[in-house]
């Protein structure tokens, strides 16, 4: 069963904002929706140094060579992952990955 991406709208307004976002983000948004992610080590696997864990399940994913940055949570048990974030690395920089 492939993984519900929640909030995809984010993204969509995000590139609104920052068009060149578009290709990394929406290349990002495929592989994930499209993965059948079952733990932290999946996405380590697929993302390989873009991507780190903090706690409650989210993961932190640079994008666009790390000019971006998605939080996003992740249920695997109910193959779901709901954006929590997505910034310039700047504005990621002023916000709290565990909390957002």
């Amino acid at each position: 069963m492939a993984m519900n991406v929640v909030a995809r709208k984010a993204l969509q307004v995000f590139w609104k904002r920052y068009p060149q976002a578009e290709i990394p983000l929406g290349t990002w948004y495929q592989i994930v929706s499209k993965g059948e992610w079952s733990g932290p080590a999946d996405l380590e696997r697929a993302f390989g140094n873009n991507v780190d864990f903090v706690g409650d399940n989210r993961a932190i994913v640079d994008i666009g060579g790390n000019k971006y940055r998605l939080v996003v949570h992740f249920s695997y048990k109910f193959k779901t992952a709901l954006i929590k974030f997505v910034g310039t690395h700047e504005e990621y920089d002023r916000i709290d990955a565990e909390t957002v």
